[in-house]
């Protein structure tokens, strides 16, 4: 049976230039955004070090003016980002909002090989970046259909005196479309409307009570929705005031909450433990949190007590790319009752567990978490479903439901494994690694890491004749190819892999078989 839905809340405006636009004029001296480098020391750009909602309004205005008047962007084009987490992100996602433009926001970790590809498919009529990643940025427009690169100095840091632009965007335009890797290898983009976001915002905002009286801790990055998503365009959608830490940094984060006292920040479970694991950990003092909210469909217990111990309770949200992500969540109230639990579908979220035929599962079985909600996209770029006929999202994870109604995650339908809070999906390595002329076969799994959660093992068959260092030399071919995070921390060789009788690798005896050899 589908989970019980409760009312989904009002949008906080029709549009996002009319959200920004409202919140210039109801509270334009308020701060919206202060932006942190931990790396610089303090913001390179003063520029943009503190922003209040008429500056931010205003920047929007002007990039808004630029983009439009200069470069010709118009609804539908998309309008690449690379760079660390900056405030000019947030104003262009605005900016573009106002002409019925996407935002594609690179994920800054993935490898040259990665981005051209994204770019291929989008096809952006701008790459627009920061200062971190200029170079890149520079190398990367000249491989792809992007005319320029333009760095954020071209931003008019400065509100330029021009009368107000027409706003072009509406509820239905696209404006954010998030790349993730699919179960093939292949890039996916989800197409995020402005009603898709502004239905995101309403939700999160009244599952964690956000009001103008709180202030937000943001270290995780914008290209992710868990960074952007979660916790700072529903603060900012309600007043609150974002603090905008370009990357994490353990050490910046715990000096941030003694001094700076948030009231909220969004962690996952690589962070987590980077903070609890901290000389500074034991000694901070945290009592300006009221709670730490956690991107995580599974969070491991230690962490969650570690946190608990010192007073403050650890929250949990349950989603994807494709689902806002806000579906389901853990409040305060139930966060040491309910441990280990997703908790309860947010407000306007129909969760509802089928099994592989798509029947719903009986009450306590295992089922695939399938979603339903005005936060859930409806297409893939360009026009590929997202979504079955009837709306539904099929997660691919699967879970159990309690007698209360709440959701526990136990495991996912596919092999996809989760890594410092970063989705891997083991076929995109595979693919790269069985190109080389060393490897016969090869198949990768995820391992449980108390540190990372899972760690990405790749398991290989050689060809006759392969000796020396492999490991390092195919950790060297995936260099440039494949980002850091998802290079595999451990590497195993086989003289053969274990195999249905079609032909498949069994990759649950290949992980029983790994168990039993010493890393």
């Amino acid at each position: 049976m589908p989970a019980p839905t409760s009312p989904a809340p009002t949008l906080p405006a029709p549009s996002l230039a009319a959200l920004i636009d409202r919140l210039a004029l109801e509270r334009p001296t308020s701060v919206a955004l202060r932006w942190h480098d931990p790396g610089q020391g303090t913001p390179p750009d003063v520029h943009w070090a503190c922003l209040s909602f008429h500056a931010l309004a205003q920047r929007a205005l002007a990039i808004s003016h630029m983009l439009a008047g200069t470069h010709g962007v118009q609804a539908g084009d998309r309008v690449a980002w690379l760079g660390l987490n900056h405030p000019a992100q947030i104003a262009l996602l605005f900016a573009l909002a106002r002409l019925g433009a996407l935002l594609v926001p690179l994920n800054h970790r993935l490898a040259p090989a990665e981005w051209s590809a994204v770019l291929r498919d989008c096809t952006p009529a701008l790459l627009l970046h920061d200062d971190a990643l200029a170079d890149a940025a520079q190398s990367l427009v000249q491989q792809t259909t992007a005319t320029a690169a333009l760095p954020v100095h071209a931003f008019a840091p400065e509100p330029v005196d021009t009368p107000d632009m027409p706003c072009t965007g509406t509820a239905d335009h696209p404006v954010l479309l998030v790349y993730t890797s699919g179960t093939t290898g292949a890039p996916k983009g989800a197409v995020h409307t402005q009603g898709n976001l502004l239905a995101n915002m309403a939700i999160a905002a009244q599952v964690q009570g956000l009001s103008e009286r709180d202030t937000v801790l943001t270290v995780l990055p914008l290209f992710h929705v868990g960074g952007l998503c979660i916790q700072t365009l529903p603060a900012l959608s309600v007043g609150a005031q974002v603090l905008l830490h370009a990357r994490f940094d353990a050490t910046a984060t715990l000096q941030a909450i003694e001094r700076e006292r948030p009231s909220l920040t969004l962690q996952v479970p690589a962070t987590l433990q980077a903070l609890t694991a901290h000389a500074a950990w034991a000694g901070t003092d945290l009592s300006g949190l009221r709670a730490i909210w956690a991107g995580s469909s599974l969070l491991p217990a230690p962490l969650v007590e570690a946190v608990h111990a010192r007073g403050v309770p650890v929250c949990n949200v349950y989603g994807s790319t494709e689902t806002g992500p806000f579906s389901i969540a853990l409040a305060p109230g139930h966060s040491t009752s309910h441990l280990g639990s997703c908790g309860w579908p947010a407000p306007g979220v129909e969760v509802t567990l089928r099994d592989p035929k798509g029947q719903p599962v009986n009450d306590g079985e295992v089922g695939e978490v399938w979603v339903r909600a005005p936060n859930v996209v409806r297409h893939y770029w360009p026009d590929l479903p997202a979504c079955d006929a009837g709306g539904f999202f099929h997660s691919g994870d699967l879970a159990q439901q309690a007698p209360d109604g709440s959701f526990t995650v136990v495991g996912r339908a596919k092999d996809m494994l989760i890594s410092g809070g970063e989705n891997i999906y083991p076929a995109e390595i595979e693919n790269l690694l069985a190109q080389h002329p060393l490897v016969a076969e090869c198949a990768v799994i995820g391992q449980a890491d108390a540190r990372w959660g899972e760690a990405v093992v790749a398991v290989v068959v050689l060809r006759d004749g392969a000796n020396g260092d492999w490991a390092a030399t195919l950790q060297a071919f995936l260099d440039g190819r494949l980002a850091r995070y998802k290079w595999p921390r451990r590497w195993q060789r086989l003289d053969a892999l274990p195999k249905t009788a079609l032909g498949k690798v069994q990759k649950p005896a290949l992980k029983a078989l790994l168990a039993e050899i010493p890393a």
